[in-house]
């Protein structure tokens, strides 16, 4: 054991190890890629379902079941089902994370704007706004927090997942894993599991902390 963790580390500080198009660092803009981008779709998707369903309540069981039921499949199941309809290429992969990652977006969206107090609302249509303006004007802004948690949540699910890329023979920290899967290199396998595990940690942090930067001022809420 103790001559793989050292095995690790010379791997992990190994200059060459970090150039080239095979490097630490190659490798680790494309993870960054894949799951910045498959989160943003995501977000697309289901932010604006997120606030609808939570602002009207109409369709609120269909909308949070439909987003379990993205959360419980199996994530390379569906990059081969995606890849075997459309071919070689990154599509199957950003299906597969956008599936991902859009139930943590809708529940702690909707989650959000329900917990918004019905008299704070009521006062806002008293004084004249019309439903659009009281959902982006009032609702959304106290629905920020647990809106935001929702997104750091999707994106470290996507970074931790996003190792399928080499599934597919594409890019990514996932390229050590499966390359050392191939080559029974146990330190290989293990350095890029290390790195999505550091990577993952580190957006967590970071992204926790500017979170509690942003709503410092406001009373905690839970999702």
């Amino acid at each position: 054991m103790y001559e793989l963790f050292k095995n690790l580390g010379s791997w992990l500080t190994s200059g060459a190890q970090w150039a080239g198009s095979d490097g630490i660092t190659h490798r680790l803009a494309e993870h960054l890629q894949y799951s910045l981008l498959a989160t943003l779709i995501a977000a697309a998707i289901g932010l604006p379902v997120g606030l609808l369903i939570g602002h009207t309540g109409r369709g609120a069981f269909v909308a949070i079941n439909l987003a379990s039921f993205g959360r419980a499949l199996p994530t390379v199941g569906l990059v081969v089902l995606v890849f075997l309809a459309g071919g070689l290429s990154m599509l199957p992969v950003y299906v597969a994370l956008v599936a991902l990652a859009v139930p943590s977006i809708v529940t702690n969206t909707y989650a959000g704007m329900t917990a918004v107090d019905p008299d704070v609302k009521d006062a806002a249509r008293g004084q004249g706004m019309r439903g659009h303006q009281v959902m982006l004007q009032v609702e959304l802004p106290l629905a920020l927090p647990l809106i935001m948690t929702g997104l750091r949540l999707a994106l470290i699910q996507v970074v931790a997942t996003a190792t399928i890329a080499a599934y597919v023979s594409f890019g990514g920290l996932g390229r050590y894993v499966f390359d050392g899967l191939a080559q029974r290199d146990l330190v290989q396998v293990l350095g890029g599991a290390v790195l999505v595990a550091a990577v993952a940690i580190a957006l967590d942090l970071a992204l926790s902390g500017l979170q509690r930067l942003l709503f410092r001022h406001r009373p905690a809420q839970t999702a």
